[in-house]
This record gives structure tokens, C-alpha cells and sequence, in this order.
């Protein structure tokens, strides 16, 4: 039994909206090699394997976001060089990294998610937001708000890889 099998009403409605931009997002990788994965196919910086690795991050983020609050993602305010230089290596494949290590991350990431969404006690429970020049200072987020701030994040960059894959060999997700 899973954990969309035990859940039903809004949870199962997230996990569901969750589970197909996640879908949407791998297949998009579908029979590539490592070099394929790692490649730029548009004027952009994006790679498949960076925006699998960088959508992993995303959810890690806003996971540990929801359950420790704004000091597990950082003050944005005042990032460093290296912070800036980690940040941009989340949209790459870096040498060593593999597309199916950053596929089975994601995999981890997700089923983390999806066991918070069936478990948690109360998806209007709310966290200050952390400091960041995108954030209105004071606003608070529930963990409903952050977890279709997830899977609209996921939705979005689902289009990024399609066009980026499309770019590279034809091959399309829909259509």
C-alpha cells in the first residue's frame, strides 16, 4: 500500500497534481545518456540533469522549510560568492554526477514529500518566510501554500526540460 492509497479529499488531490509534474519532469529524461543530460540545447544555462537536480533542491528546501521553518533555507539576503556559485550548480550536471543519481535524489526527495503531505497534522500550519528581496518582510506561508508553491515549480520547469529536450534530439513529452 502507498501513501496515495491511504490518503484522500485534498492530500490526495495534492499528491496527485505533485505526482504528474513529477512525471512530466522525468520523462522528459527518458533513454538519454549522462553527456545528453549534462548538455545545453538553448541560449540558456539549463540542462536536463540540472533542472532534475535544481527541482530536488527546491522541494528539499520547502520541506524542511515547512517543518523547521525559515532557518532551514538561509537568509537570501546576504548570500556569498559561494553561496551564488552553489546556487548555479544545482542547473548543472556536474562531472561525477550521473542522470540516474540525480533521478534516484529525486525519487528520495519526492517520497519524503509525499509521506509529509499524508502525515502532517495540519496543512495550515504556517512559517515566517525567510529573508529574501522576493519575500514581503512579515509574510507567513502555510504548508498547503508551499506545497503548491512545489508543484507549481515542478510544472514550470516540466516546460523548461521539454523545450530543452525537444532542442536537443526532437523527441517531445505530449503531442
Amino acid at each position: 500500500m502507498t501513501v496515495n492509497d491511504l490518503t484522500t479529499g485534498e492530500r490526495a488531490d495534492l499528491l496527485e497534481t505533485l505526482a504528474k509534474h513529477r512525471h512530466f519532469l522525468r520523462f522528459t529524461t527518458r533513454d538519454l545518456t549522462d553527456e545528453q543530460a549534462a548538455q545545453r540545447t538553448t541560449v540558456s544555462e539549463l540542462c536536463l540533469g540540472g533542472l532534475i537536480k535544481h527541482v530536488t533542491a527546491v522541494e528539499r528546501g520547502w520541506v524542511d522549510f515547512i517543518l523547521d521553518g525559515p532557518s532551514a533555507m538561509g537568509d537570501f539576503t546576504s548570500m556569498t560568492e559561494e553561496d551564488l556559485a552553489r546556487r548555479a550548480d544545482e542547473f548543472r550536471l556536474l562531472p561525477g554526477e550521473t542522470l540516474a543519481g540525480v533521478l534516484a535524489d529525486y525519487a528520495e526527495v519526492a517520497r519524503r514529500t509525499d509521506e509529509l503531505v499524508a502525515e502532517l497534522t495540519d496543512l495550515d500550519a504556517t512559517q515566517p518566510l525567510p529573508k529574501a528581496p522576493w519575500f514581503e518582510p512579515g509574510a507567513r506561508w502555510s504548508a498547503r501554500r508551499v506545497l503548491m508553491h512545489i508543484a507549481s515549480e515542478t510544472a514550470q520547469h516540466a516546460g523548461h526540460a521539454d523545450i530543452v529536450r525537444e532542442s536537443l534530439d526532437g523527441a517531445k513529452s505530449m503531442g
